[in-house]
């Protein structure tokens, strides 16, 4: 079951300071990963087992998920992951400043919250607002990992990014999308939804080399 919170609250309209990349971790300069809506925190923690020479940074509007998340990083010692709790609309865009320019080479949202009304459309976590603060930190030639079980969602999450400049669609032939996770490590929704033999759609965004305009 999907546990909504109101992001456009007053209690999440307050902006976050988050901790810098040198206070996250042993290796600050790393390149990073960044997870919008980590949830139970499973997918990050694999992976970073698998990635030493990666950061991870997972961020989650839903507090209790966050400290479950960091439970389980800390007992597993995991110096290159950290899970954060804010809402990314209001606290990501200064967080990103602080990095070196580049280094953000990966973000992935998977399974985010519907919101199926149309007048909720404005509390879906993908906006034009967010892709521009990804592009303007993001390297040449770094990546949006989007999925969803929800057809109608990822083609409001396609369209949205597909209108921005800065992100061109990584085709494979002519398949609207793609059929398997390039990280090959899976989510809890994504294996409850294979599970069920549900379909899931997938969709990788290459950043080009324009260069961002403020």
């Amino acid at each position: 079951m999907r546990q909504h919170v109101n992001p456009l609250s007053q209690f999440f309209q307050l902006p976050l300071s988050l901790p810098s990349k040198n206070v996250l971790f042993r290796n600050p300069h790393y390149p990073i990963h960044l997870d919008i809506g980590s949830a139970k925190g499973e997918f990050l923690i694999e992976l970073a087992t698998k990635c030493p020479e990666w950061n991870f940074v997972g961020l989650e509007i839903r507090e209790p998920l966050v400290s479950l998340s960091e439970k389980k990083r800390k007992k597993l010692e995991l110096k290159n992951l950290k899970f954060l709790f804010c809402n990314v609309n209001v606290s990501l865009e200064e967080w990103l400043s602080g990095l070196d320019y580049g280094q953000l080479k990966r973000v992935s949202i998977q399974f985010p919250d519907p919101w199926f009304k149309r007048k909720h459309f404005k509390r879906r976590v993908l906006n034009k607002n967010l892709i521009n603060s990804i592009a303007k930190s993001m390297s040449n030639d770094g990546e949006i990992f989007i999925q969803s079980d929800i057809l109608k969602l990822i083609e409001y999450m396609t369209d949205t990014i597909d209108k921005n400049i800065y992100f061109n669609r990584k085709n494979i032939g002519d398949f609207r999308f793609i059929d398997k996770n390039p990280y090959n490590v899976n989510t809890d929704r994504e294996l409850f939804s294979l599970k069920k033999n549900l379909p899931i759609y997938r969709s990788m965004y290459i950043r080009n080399g324009l260069s961002f305009i403020n």
